[in-house]
């Protein structure tokens, strides 16, 4: 499959349209660290919320979500009911206390609630995360796109793929900072969304067939155990394959979506952007709304997919998954891309791959920069400069944000030798990924808001604790302790629960320390 010209005037005018907003949004400059990562506190709650949702979609999401609906049910989107509960919790007890000690990364409660090192390692363990979860998602984008430009998923294109998009984001975003990533981000979520009707639409309508023929086809597929419908997993799984049950959902999705949402800066500065903690409010509990339909709609996309390809006797076609189908690397949705789409569409749907990939890309940019500044860095300067200039540290963001593109190509050039030689699914690597870095920070964090213990030692023991705990748990580890022990495969969702309850006891046990600052040790 090679792109035509038509393809290319979409993939181009698309990149015209984000180069012009870039330059509108970019004519007002930051002039301190506060505008920079926060935009003054000025964003509407809409534009906040639209952004948020554009962050928690990923390219993940736009390639996976499909699949997820070509080869399981409707589970997967019963976990928002975790996502519901978790954006409640952060409306009550993280966002007003963010907004009242006016902060700019979410890990400077830890310094008024502990000390200056329970920040600066949280905000580390956080960068340790997002490095690896967002290095992957720009593999996963640069897969797509390799296949979609050059027509192949080769080290050669996979590396121009991933220099291209982490150019562009840094483009979109380095001037500009957070104002810029929550414009682009709408742009963004149009783009794929539309992207995603029009695909659904052309889907429906090459099937051909009644809605009564298609439901049933769904509730009674000749293939699978269950109906495709089924939205509550009651069953009893633990493992990996499990993670998408209604426990799950009001357990360790909560936690993670409690982490995403709250202690996790990627989501968190988009919030703290509104004027006022209620208009921040609003914006996430409007995307975490949101996050339902869109996610029906990459999973709906999915099930036609199964009837096309798996229930081709209901219409009498002859579409057949080749053997170019080679399970995540081309996920159903890349083939059915690559080889029925017409010209034109096809062109929209590698701009909806860019577009899904970019928002995960400018938000980790500006996230990471700022932790690395705002927590690092300016209380660093600040110590022995005190009289640096404000716009010195917007400065230090745009480089910062330069060297954080480099770390994330760089893992995602890593995610590609690395597939080579491990059977675990990339997807399932996005996914989980972060469960290593939000065991500690859920337990320090509660700890901190639910408990007058803990201390700065207390903190650090517990965040390397909750890492430890997690990777002590991973399949590919116990193979290594003892073959029994492989047999223990315990679902993400499920080692998020453990880790996390872990690193609280750890937490916990820290004596109350006094404030920093005052001159008697930390028991």
């Amino acid at each position: 499959m090679q792109l035509t010209l038509l393809d290319w005037l979409v993939f181009c005018s698309y990149f015209l349209i984000l180069a012009l907003l870039a330059w509108w949004v970019n004519q007002r400059k930051a002039s301190n660290s506060s505008d920079y990562f926060l935009a003054a506190n000025s964003m509407p709650a809409w534009l906040v919320a639209i952004s948020v949702l554009a962050t928690s979609q990923s390219a993940a999401t736009f390639l996976g979500g499909p699949d997820m609906g070509f080869r399981g049910n409707l589970s997967y989107l019963a976990t928002n009911i975790g996502a519901l509960l978790a954006t409640f919790f952060v409306i009550k007890w993280l966002i007003p206390r963010y907004y009242a000690l006016k902060v700019t990364t979410v890990y400077e409660l830890l310094e008024q609630r502990f000390s200056a090192s329970a920040k600066n390692h949280s905000g580390q363990m956080y960068l340790f995360g997002r490095v690896f979860a967002s290095g992957a998602r720009l593999y996963m984008a640069a897969l797509a796109v390799s296949m979609l430009l050059f027509n192949n998923i080769e080290a050669s294109g996979i590396i121009t793929s991933v220099a291209l998009l982490a150019v562009v984001g840094l483009l979109c975003t380095m001037a500009g900072g957070i104002r810029s990533v929550i414009y682009t981000d709408a742009l963004q979520c149009l783009v794929y969304v539309s992207a995603a009707l029009l695909v659904l639409f052309f889907l429906y309508t090459s099937l051909d067939l009644p809605w009564h023929v298609l439901l049933d086809a769904l509730r009674n597929p000749p293939d699978q155990a269950g109906s495709k419908l089924l939205l509550f997993d009651t069953s009893a799984n633990f493992s990996s394959s499990g993670v998408f049950t209604i426990w799950s959902a009001l357990t360790g999705f909560v936690l993670l979506n409690i982490a995403a949402f709250g202690l996790d800066q990627d989501m968190t500065q988009r919030v703290l952007t509104c004027k006022t903690p209620a208009k921040g409010a609003q914006a996430l509990l409007s995307s975490a709304l949101l996050v339902i339909p869109v996610m029906l709609l990459f999973i709906v996309i999915g099930f036609l997919l199964y009837i096309f390809y798996q229930r081709a006797d209901l219409y009498q076609s002859s579409a057949i998954l080749g053997d170019s189908f080679q399970g995540e690397k081309i996920t159903v949705f890349m083939y059915y891309v690559l080889n029925e789409l017409p010209s034109g569409l096809r062109g929209l749907v590698v701009v909806g791959v860019i577009a899904a990939a970019l928002s995960t890309i400018t938000s980790g940019l500006n996230s990471m920069a700022s932790v690395l500044v705002a927590d690092l860095y300016q209380p660093w300067r600040m110590r022995r400069q005190p009289g640096t200039e404000a716009r010195h540290f917007v400065r230090a963001g745009q480089l910062a944000m330069l060297l954080t593109a480099v770390a994330l190509s760089l893992m995602a050039v890593l995610c590609y030798y690395w597939q080579q030689y491990s059977d675990m699914p990339l997807l399932a690597f996005a996914l989980s990924v972060m469960v290593f870095s939000y065991s500690g920070l859920l337990g320090v964090f509660f700890t901190a808001l639910f408990t007058q213990r803990g201390n700065s030692y207390s903190v650090t023991a517990a965040l390397l604790t909750g890492f430890v705990v997690t990777l002590l748990m991973q399949p590919y580890l116990l193979q290594k302790i003892s073959p029994q022990l492989a047999a223990i495969d315990l679902g993400f969702t499920w080692q998020l629960c453990i880790g996390t309850a872990v690193a609280f006891l750890v937490c916990y046990s820290g004596k109350p320390g006094l404030k920093p600052g005052t001159r008697q040790q930390e028991a």
